[in-house]
């Protein structure tokens, strides 16, 4: 019955985030108003207002799902909170249990953190604030806060603490584009 009730329950979510996609093209305001409200009523937690979450982006078990203030998520990343690692390990040492092991483990992300286009977060990840996850990357483990992050598997590669001017420079620069109020 649980699992009839989950099937259902995911079914739901997947119209009603079909529902939301022309909204992301005209309005991403107010897609984001529309969507923090479904993903919180499916369990996810925020701890304040996400600037952006692409509606292609896909979590695993919203209940083990925890956002900060102004993160945003691009397009396709996946936020995996089990794995079947055990199941495979027991099998490989001649121990296989009866049915399937799954290991489920929470993701927290923290404020003001960019996670780019087809980023992987593992279970049990904690991100924490003003990081930046480069596109593709695979995360697992503790990011620390001002972390750069790039590869598989993700490795910090810097600090954005580092060169404030380099950043302020490039806000002002030619390529630097504003969004709309």
């Amino acid at each position: 019955m649980r699992l009839l009730r989950r099937g259902f329950s995911r079914l739901l979510l997947y119209g009603f985030k079909a529902l939301c996609i022309p909204l992301e093209t005209v309005s991403p305001r107010r897609y984001m108003q529309v969507y923090t409200r479904l993903l919180t009523h499916f369990g996810m937690t925020l701890k304040g207002q996400p600037r952006y979450i692409a509606s292609k982006s896909w979590f695993d078990d919203y209940g083990l799902i925890t956002l900060g203030d102004r993160v945003v998520v691009s397009k396709n990343v996946t936020f995996l909170t089990h794995d079947y690692v055990v199941t495979t390990a027991l099998r490989a040492n001649g121990m296989a249990p009866p049915t399937d092991i799954a290991i489920r483990r929470p993701i927290s992300v923290g404020n003001n953190v960019f996670i780019g286009l087809n980023s992987v977060i593992l279970p049990g990840c904690v991100i924490e604030d003003n990081v930046v996850i480069g596109a593709g990357a695979v995360v697992r483990g503790h990011v620390p806060e001002g972390s750069i992050v790039i590869g598989n598997p993700g490795t910090v590669i810097g600090s954005l603490m580092d060169s404030p001017d380099k950043w302020v420079a490039l806000s002002q620069g030619p390529l630097a584009s504003r969004d709309k109020s």
